[in-house]
């Protein structure tokens, strides 16, 4: 823990730090400035690797706790539904590929607390089960975020969630040895939706539970509405405003309790959400912001001197309103690593913010969101309008076209655009990147309907989607 009176501001620091390397007790310099960096995933790694390509004569030292590391887990819901064969193919960069780079990657190694006055992290090697200390001139925080597994019950074996590759390793173990019949999916968030679709593909029975009123909140009811139609025409018994009340079992999984009553099931998968690993920065001292998120800057430092925090266990902001947001992605982990990394190596690099742009694939269902939706926008106190269309994907006299939905939100009285959400079986991906362009710009509806976008019947009508959908927000701004 900071001492009692130190400050905590970025330009000041508990200790003295040297340009260019460590100090002994007496004042000379000790070596080469080392970087330790807590977690070996998306920021963490592309913090290391820009940092060490900036300033080759820094020590990079990263510390990752699971087995695995620069590994996509976006992906694990493909390699559970066997999209994905090998799990390799998820791993970008193995330790020996960083260490030809000069990054030490210590692969089951959790830090378990940090002096900050000293400047130092304690390090236990999961393995061998022994601790030591590793002194750092700077620390870069990238502990991701962890799943919630809020339900009692929860540990019992059968019972998974899905963050690392381990976790897919696990499920796909399971599925070969105990050969599942029935699932349940707690929770209609991305992960939830990717389950259930990866385990009806492979035949099992899927019940899907939701504690609010429909799936996937991130969006508004109307995109909400065609998810629910896809999962239910797929075959997975939808139970949305259902509490779940406990996991039980004997020995193993057996049911889910949830709105009072048993649903059988032989593997449970809970994504109910994700929180920053905020542990080792709270027991540090470090501060916390939104939802417990490591409040950063624009160059991703923290409130402490030396000490900086990327992905999913730090703060972003977000661009259409400016507040602090927590926006897990991998997107933004990925940015927020290479700008912490370049300033770490004596850069001067901002993070722009995000606008929150992610898509998620049901089925035969494409579902994507950028900006605000018509509540967040409401929420965050803006007078917020909203038009929604569906059209053709495609021209109407080519062959193969389908119905698309747009959303598109806007501010009242000045027309600026806050948003869209898309839902189709084509198309869906290429026109939200339109959407998260035209925010990045500061475009407005009337800038959106005077987009020169793609006209040729295979892909699109004369009249994209889009176009039609901000025709229609413009009559209403």
């Amino acid at each position: 823990m900071l001492p009692s009176g130190a400050r905590t501001s970025a330009p000041c620091s508990p200790r003295a730090k040297p340009t260019g390397g460590r100090l002994r007790f007496d004042g000379s310099v000790l070596g080469p400035r080392r970087l330790v960096v807590v977690g070996g995933v998306a920021a963490g790694l592309s913090a290391a690797a820009r940092a060490r390509r900036l300033d080759p004569t820094l020590d990079v030292r990263v510390f990752e706790r699971t087995g695995f590391c620069a590994y996509s887990a976006c992906g694990l819901p493909y390699l559970v539904g066997g999209v994905i064969q090998d799990h390799k193919a998820l791993v970008a960069r193995t330790p020996g590929d960083l260490a030809k780079q000069g990054i030490a990657v210590h692969l089951r190694h959790e830090v378990v607390g940090v002096d900050l006055l000293a400047g130092r992290v304690r390090v236990r090697d999961l393995e061998a089960g022994r601790e030591r200390d590793e002194p750092f001139d700077e620390l870069l925080l990238a502990t991701g975020g962890r799943a919630a597994l809020p339900f009692p019950g929860a540990g019992l074996p059968g019972v998974f969630a899905v963050r690392t590759v381990e976790d897919g390793l696990a499920i796909r173990s399971w599925l070969s040895v105990r050969q599942p019949s029935k699932a349940v999916i707690v929770g209609g968030g991305y992960i939830g939706l990717e389950m259930a679709e990866a385990l009806r593909c492979l035949g099992l029975e899927v019940s899907l539970v939701e504690l609010l009123p429909r799936v996937l909140p991130l969006v508004d009811g109307e995109i909400a509405g065609d998810v629910e139609a896809a999962l239910v025409r797929h075959g997975v018994d939808l139970r949305c405003a259902t509490p779940v009340q406990e996991i039980a079992g004997n020995g193993r999984v057996r049911q889910v309790v949830a709105g009072g009553e048993g649903i059988d099931a032989d593997l449970v998968v809970v994504g109910v959400g994700v929180s920053p690993e905020n542990a080792l920065a709270a027991a540090a001292g470090v501060p916390l912001g939104v939802r417990g998120a490591v409040v950063v800057d624009a160059r991703l430092r923290s409130r402490v001197a030396h000490v900086w925090a990327a992905g999913d266990c730090a703060e972003t902001r977000h661009r259409l309103h400016g507040a602090p947001s927590y926006i897990p992605l991998g997107t933004t982990a990925n940015k927020q690593g290479r700008v912490a990394g370049a300033n770490i190596a004596g850069r001067d690099e901002s993070f722009g913010g995000v606008v929150g742009t992610a898509a998620v694939k049901v089925f035969d269902l494409h579902v994507a969101r950028t900006g605000l939706s018509e509540a967040e926008a409401l929420s965050a106190g803006i007078d917020a309008v909203a038009a929604t269309i569906v059209h053709r994907s495609r021209a109407a006299y080519y062959p193969g076209w389908q119905p698309i939905r747009v959303k598109i939100t806007a501010e009242r009285g000045t027309g600026r655009l806050l948003g869209a959400q898309l839902a189709g079986t084509e198309g869906v991906a290429k026109r939200v990147d339109v959407i998260a362009a035209a925010l990045h710009s500061g475009a407005g509806v009337d800038d959106l309907a005077r987009f020169d976008l793609t006209y040729a019947p295979p892909f699109a009508p004369v009249w994209d989607p889009l176009l039609m959908a901000a025709r229609q927000a413009q009559r209403l701004v």
